[in-house]
Formats: structure tokens, sequence, C-alpha cells
């Protein structure tokens, strides 16, 4: 099998169960816990807080851990939006673009609807990129935050994060992104960045599923999603999943220190990658920035055919991959990151996203160009029968 799915979750690394495993077995204390065990607990959960907020750029204190990425910008959407309009009533208006994960879009529509919020949506080019000035174009005096992705986890496009994120300073804005699928491929130092919240999914890096965090400024407040105990200072109370921590902080060390490396040498197969399959496949459409895109992502339609069909017929052919977000799992209907770059519907759902992770071969990616060839050839024969 050829594994061509990453951008969904990557298998858990060894050095990762390595680091994990003692917080499984035994030393299984609570970090809550006034005794050895407890304590130990506790100084695991510290040091890997040490380690996410190191690789951040930012104070251990402005970690959060939670379940994951989705959970991650539910709390950094809500509970900026909500903390801000408590203290303002009238900053009751979020800017999300328009290809936002579900986790940010649902999470703004959830304010909409039930506190009264307005969403403004900023819209992309064609590429799937927010500029500067669509984002300047939304905000208003009663934005309350703004969320814009740091890179697409569909179509792979990176966005201009430090120039929109400049844009949102100009107007007092907090600006929040989603780093889930950058981390570990781009540069995600928040200062750098001039970001406000950043979220980041542990198994999109080697971690196991179920660990995440948020990144949120000192002086920015939060209004909690959950309570309780006022575990991770206030911001997410319930006892902290200590060896999940100490995962997600292994393998974002892991992947930090590996960035620069396994950025180039991705991204030069990737683009070997896209070449053949636009050299090969007649009609195949890339999706997505042709040059400002993640390196581990290359998304494509295939005018003719069902994407669908063509992932049943790789999946026999042993390609695995996806019809783009694995959130979506199940629906029929045109993924609307497409749609929003203006892709009719109907080609919108001949769609096939190859994500990679930083093991991926040259070998294991000429093979794949084959499978894809043939799986087009094949599902586009049986389309004209």
């Amino acid at each position: 099998m050829i594994f061509l799915d990453a951008a969904a979750t990557t298998p858990v690394r060894k050095e990762v169960l390595e680091a994990m495993w003692p917080y499984l077995t035994g030393e299984f204390g609570n970090p809550s816990s006034h005794h050895a065990l407890g304590e130990s607990a506790a100084n695991a959960l510290s040091a890997a807080r040490a380690t996410v907020a190191k690789a951040i750029g930012c104070r251990p204190g402005e970690i959060t851990f939670t379940s994951g990425g989705t959970e991650a910008d539910n709390l950094a959407v809500k509970g900026i939006a909500l903390a801000r309009r408590a203290r303002d009533a009238a900053l009751n208006r979020i800017a999300i673009s328009a290809i936002e994960h579900p986790a940010v879009e649902e999470s703004a529509h959830y304010l909409e609807r039930v506190h009264g919020f307005v969403v403004d949506v900023v819209p992309v080019d064609r590429y799937g990129t927010v500029t500067p000035e669509a984002l300047r174009s939304v905000l208003r005096p009663e934005t309350a935050l703004a969320s814009i992705m740091y890179a697409n986890n569909e179509i792979g496009t990176v966005q201009p994060v430090r120039q929109l994120s400049e844009i949102c300073a100009e107007y007092g804005v907090p600006f929040h992104t989603d780093a889930v699928q950058a981390a570990g491929w781009l540069p995600i130092d928040a200062k750098e960045l001039g970001v406000d919240a950043l979220s980041i999914s542990g198994h999109k890096l080697g971690a196991p599923k179920g660990s995440g965090v948020l990144y949120a400024k000192g002086r920015l407040r939060l209004e909690p999603l959950v309570h309780g105990g006022g575990q991770e200072r206030g911001r997410r109370s319930g006892t902290e999943n200590v060896a999940g921590a100490v995962a997600l902080a292994t393998a974002l060390a892991l992947a930090t220190s590996e960035q620069s490396e396994r950025a180039d040498r991705v991204s030069q197969l990737r683009d070997a990658f896209i070449r053949t399959i636009l050299e090969t496949v007649p009609g195949a459409l890339l999706t997505g920035h042709p040059s400002q895109r993640l390196p581990s992502v290359a998304s494509f339609c295939f005018p003719g055919t069902s994407g669908e069909s063509v992932l049943l017929e790789l999946e026999r052919l042993g390609v695995v991959c996806s019809s783009g977000s694995a959130c979506a799992a199940g629906s029929d209907a045109p993924s609307p990151v497409l749609t929003a770059l203006g892709i009719e519907a109907e080609v919108a759902q001949t769609a096939v996203r190859f994500s990679f992770d930083s093991t991926v071969t040259a070998a294991e990616l000429e093979q794949a160009v084959d499978a894809v060839a043939a799986a087009v050839g094949s599902v586009q024969g049986l389309g004209k029968r």
C-alpha cells in the first residue's frame, strides 16, 4: 500500500510512543494530585508545555492542551469572541475565510445562530488565497475576531498570514490561525507570524489522535468551553491527558527540528508529481495555488470522472488517498472549498487529494502516477459505455 492521505492522519512515531509510554503505565498520576505520583505527572505536563511553547515561540503559560485541532479551533473562535463581547457588547462580528475548516466555520455559525453574531466571509481568489485587500474589505469596528487558516487542508494553499495579521492589528482585531496542516511543514513562530492565537493537532504530526494545542497570547481573554476544576489556567477544565501532551510535544519538537529539510525534499517530490500528473492524465486540473502551497499536498480535479470512483480504483491499485477533507467523509456534495474557488460543482465532485508524510519516496510517487493514469482512464472508460 502507498499511503498518500497524510493530511487526514499520520502514523504514530516510534519516538513518540516511547516518550508517552511511561504515562500510560507506571506514571499514571493525576497532575492535580498533591503526592509524588501526581507531582511526577505535573512535572511531565509542565515539561511538555515548555517544549510546545519553544516550538511556537511563546511562553508556556500561553499554551492550552486540548483534545485536538477541532477543540482548539472551537476554543479560539468561541472563546475569544464571547470574551470580547462580554466586555464590549458592540463587538458582534466575526471574519472567516470562505475556505475555513468546518471546526472554524461551524463555530462561527454557532455564534451567529445562538448568540446573535454576524459572520463576515472573506472571499478567496481562484487559487484559494485570501488577499490583504479582501480581508480589509470585511473588517469593521464591530469585528471581535478574524480567523484565517494558515494552509488549507484540501488544496494546500498557504495564506500570507503575516500580512493578514498586520491588517488585523491595525483594526485592533485579534487574529487566529488554524495551523493544523501547516505545523511541521511551515514555520509556526507566533511572533514572526504576528498571530494572537494558533491551533495545532497532534495526529497530523505523528502523535496519537486526541491531542491538540491552542496558543493564545497571554493578554487575550478566553471564555472557556468546558467548566469544572479550572485546569489549564481556567481555559479548559478537566484532568489533563498527560500522555497525550507528552506525545504531542515530542512529535512537534521532532517535526520542528526536521521542518526545513523535510519541506525542501518533499516539495521537490510534490512538484515532480504534479508535473507528471498534468502531463500524463488528460484534462487533469490542479487545484490550489501553483507555488504557494504546502509541500505535502497535491490536489486535482479529473473532469469526466467521479472522484469517489477514482478513489476506489486507486485503492484497488494499492494507492490510498482522499477526495478532500476527512472531516467531510461520506458526503457526496461538492466541496465548498472548491466551489469557493469558482470551480463548477460538477467538476468539484471529481476532486482527489494526494497528501504526503515526510517518509514518502520518489519511487512511491512514480508508482502512484501510473496508478492515477490507470484509474482515471478506467473510470472515464466506464462513463463512456
